[in-house]
Order: C-alpha cells, then structure tokens, then sequence
C-alpha cells in the first residue's frame, strides 16, 4: 500500500504561508499515500494546524502545490476539499446530545415520506447498516449524549467516510480518552485503513504513533525536519526532531513534607467511590489514578464543588471543608486544574493578563472599588515570568498560544488564589513533550512553596517522575499506595494494581 509507484492521496509542495511578521509555513512538503497512517508531529506553534488548515481549505496558500488524488487545487476552499475527499475529526466530536446516534448520523438530511414527514424506521435502519460497514455494532436509536467518547469518535470517523472522504485527519484524537478506549479507536482505524482509508494522525503523544502509524513526519519552526517510516526511527530520534535537542525527562528529587493540609475519612458517594481515606501534606505531591469511572477524576471535581462530593469528614487545614461551588472551594483555598482547559480552564478570547487575575479581581479591587490595572499588570508579568509562558504580550489573547502555554496561564490563574491544596486533573493532557517538562517542573516549585499537589492522571512515567506517593483507585476504592523510597514503582506494578490485580500476579511483574 505505500509503494513508491502509487499516486499519493496528498501531496503538497513547497508550501509557504506567512502571517503578519511570521513565517508559519516555510516550503513544507507532505506526502500521504493510500491506505497509510501517517503521523504529523511537532511542539504547540510547530506549524501542524496552519498546514492542515491549508490542506482543508480554511487557509490558502501563499506559494506552493496541493495535489489530491493526483489533481491540482488552485483555489481549495472548505467545500472543496470536502468534495476532494479530506475529512477532519477533532478531539472534541461535533454532535447533538439530544438527538440519537441515527439522527446525527443523518444530521442535514433525514430521509423523507410523502407528505414531508421524516422516515425514522428508513433512517434507523439505514444508519445501522453504515455503522455497521464500518464495524459498528451500536443502538442507533441511543442518544448521543449517552455514548462514550471512544464511540463519538467512531461515529464521526464513520460519517466522514459516508461522505466519500479518502484522507482523514485525527486531531488529538486520544486526549478526551480514558486508556481503555484508546485500544478499541486504534482497532478502529487499522480497520479502516485496511479498507484504503487513509489518515493523518495529530498526537503529542509519541508512544502512540509506535503503536497505530506507519510514517511519520516531523516539524518545528513552520518547518519539516525529518520523515521517516515509523520502523526506522526510535523515539529518541523523534523527540531530537521534534525539539532540536534531547529532552530529558524531568524527575523531582523529593521535597520537605511538612503538616497534614487535606484529610479525608470515609468519603462515600453512592455509586461512585466508598471508603475513601487520602492524605495531602504541605509539599508533598501525590499521584491519584486508576481506571476512567473508577473514581480519581469524580473525587477531584467533587472537591472543587464541580460534582457532588458525598458524605464523610474532610478537613482542610483542620477546619471543616466542604465546597458546593469552585467560588467556595477556592475561598478555602483549594484550586483544580481542569483536564478540559478550553471547557473549564481559560476565556480564550480573553487576554493572558485577563485569565490570570481572573480568580483574584477582588484581591486587586482598588478602594473605590476598581480593578487596579498596575497591580494587575504585575501579577501577570510576575507568573509569565515565574512559569516562562512565552506570549508576545499580557494583552494577547489566550487562544492565540499553544496548547503547553494555555496550560501554564491556567496554572498561573491557579496559582494566583496561593491556594494550600492544588488538584491537577491530567496536566500534560495535549502538550508538547518540552511543554511536559516545563509544566513537571512547575509542579515541583509549586510544591517546594508548601503547597500540597494532587495528580490526577494515567500518565505512568510521569507519576513515577514527579510523586512522592501514588494512590490506585479501583472500581470506587483505594486499594494500593506506593512510596517512593520504600515500594518497588514500576509501571508494570502500577498496571496491575490499576487493573486489581494484586498479590502474586502483581508481585511478579516487578
């Protein structure tokens, strides 16, 4: 399928499109051939996205040739190359929640009876057909809303290939998932792509490509640095292209563990966890995972006054805590990073200044009751500085940064409230591997600052790198803490408890 012989699905050429004062697109280069998942990899700001807005149409090109299916587009626009046969599927699934799978399915085009009534018996049946295609056996008549988000994508990868589309592109299409469901898209693609489907497939997340791609392409700088067929390149090597230089991976040597902040004792929510005895000291930092539904995500958002909290003796500081609002959380001082930023972390059209001193406005209240705009100001310097978010300036809007700095204005918002708990809910979620790092690395201050940190994440490695315990959830119940410097950590152990497989099995894994 990826002869050399065969006319490539895409090919663009020489690309080149500059915004004011950035060259964005330097004579980019990309080739996708039938029946090929092909990976498109680079830091936040790399030039993936302005390359794939151009590839759909959203941008044109300043200089440079798209081919698609051997045919030249001049003058590709968004309907064209829908018509061409290119497809995105974004990390966030466009669907209607209270209409059922079929209805999305044929959104914009229920089939009609005479008389101008909808024909639902035809509809169901037809999507099920579909679906069916394409190796989805689902209940079209479920709402949307009550599907997981592995079949939202599913779903939308299906419609696009109703609707003829030959090249696919996968935006993040594992951030929203829990690790279970990442299997059963990949299963998914493979599928499709043995059909002579093909993708392009967006991740910060090397370890998939490995696993699901067949080729890969590099960028930085608005710039393709490296291509290579993915048996022919290590990680390292990716990582060398991605950056432009080894990045290690950032391990924290363990702080001063001071007082109790948080304790929690036999919190029970009914259907969710039970029994729940957890810990939190001044500096410390504790990595919470487990399964998706097993109750690390429910508790962190339950704490923040998000989801209710349940019943049982929670202290914060040794008073009584308990938080039926974020506003009633953060007054306590406790703060959550949200793992859904655009959702629950920034007003992306909002500037960078505007999103720091957003949880701390009254804190900057003058006497007359105005915000004052050079305490304002100072506060907004003081975290780009302190977390090195790289901004052209205060006054930029927050959805004009990359995603490693999106997250760093949120944990600067954060860090405004000095908050004694910090809850972070799957931080490194969509970020460059540099933007990884830099953001461990301010955990770890934060931490040496006394504040108590939890982490909430499936990101193994990066637990083992940045905690001081790490507590496994499973099926609603804590049932196993590791130590640093008294367990053997390993991932595989780590696994095993994660899956309740404890005792021999987990035992041997070590």
């Amino acid at each position: 399928m990826d002869s050399a012989s065969e006319t490539p699905v895409v090919e663009m050429l020489d690309i080149v499109k500059v915004f004011p004062g950035v060259r964005a697109l330097d004579n980019v280069s990309f080739t996708v051939r039938r029946g090929q998942i092909h990976a498109l990899l680079g830091k936040n700001g790399a030039g993936k996205s302005t390359l794939m807005h151009v590839l759909t149409g959203l941008y044109a090109p300043d200089s440079g040739t798209i081919r698609i299916r051997g045919t030249v587009h001049e003058n590709l626009n968004t309907a064209r190359a829908k018509q061409a046969g290119i497809a995105l599927v974004s990390q966030h699934a466009k669907y209607i929640p209270g209409l059922s799978i079929a209805e999305n399915v044929y959104c914009g085009m229920l089939p009609m009876k005479a008389g101008g009534f909808v024909d639902w018996k035809k509809m169901n049946r037809d999507a099920h057909e579909k679906l069916s295609h394409f190796g989805l056996d689902l209940d079209v008549t479920r709402l949307m809303e009550d599907t997981t988000v592995a079949e939202r994508q599913m779903i939308e990868i299906a419609r696009a290939l109703f609707a003829d589309a030959s090249v696919i592109i996968l935006d993040e299409p594992t951030a929203p998932l829990p690790k279970h469901d990442v299997a059963k898209l990949f299963e998914f693609v493979r599928r499709q792509r043995e059909r002579g489907a093909s993708f392009i497939y967006i991740s910060h997340y090397l370890e998939e490509i490995f696993e699901v791609a067949d080729h890969v392409t590099v960028m930085r700088n608005g710039a393709v640095t490296g291509t290579s067929a993915v048996r022919d390149i290590t990680q390292q090597e990716l990582i060398r292209l991605i950056s432009g230089a080894n990045v290690e991976r950032y391990r924290r040597a363990g702080g001063n563990i001071g007082k109790p902040v948080l304790e929690i004792r036999k919190l029970a929510r009914p259907g969710v966890y039970s029994g729940i005895d957890l810990t939190l000291h001044a500096g410390e930092v504790v990595g919470i995972t487990g399964l998706e539904g097993s109750g690390p995500g429910e508790l962190a958002r339950g704490l923040f006054g998000l989801e209710p909290l349940g019943a049982g003796d929670i202290r914060l500081q040794g008073k009584p805590y308990s938080a039926a609002s974020p506003i009633e959380a953060l007054a306590q001082g406790l703060a959550y990073l949200p793992r859904d930023r655009h959702g629950l972390g920034i007003v992306a059209i909002r500037s960078v200044r505007d999103n720091i001193s957003l949880s701390v406005l009254k804190r900057l209240q003058s006497l007359v009751g105005l915000i004052d705009g050079g305490s304002e100001r100072k506060l907004a310097e003081d975290y780009i500085e302190a977390l090195g978010i790289k901004t052209p300036s205060i006054n930029t809007a927050v959805e004009n940064l990359s995603g490693g700095n999106q997250q760093k204005v949120v944990v600067a918002k954060l860090a405004a409230t000095e908050p004694r708990v910090l809850v972070l809910d799957e931080p490194t979620q969509g970020v460059d591997v540099q933007a990884k790092v830099d953001l461990l690395r301010i955990v770890d201050q934060l931490s040496q600052r006394g504040v108590a940190v939890a982490v909430v994440s499936d990101e193994l490695n990066e637990l083992m790198d940045i905690c001081d315990r790490i507590v496994v959830f499973y099926r609603g119940r804590i049932i196993r803490e590791f130590r640093k410097g008294q367990d053997t950590i390993t991932t595989a152990r780590l696994l095993a408890a994660i899956e309740g497989e404890m005792g021999e099995k987990a035992d041997a894994t070590v």
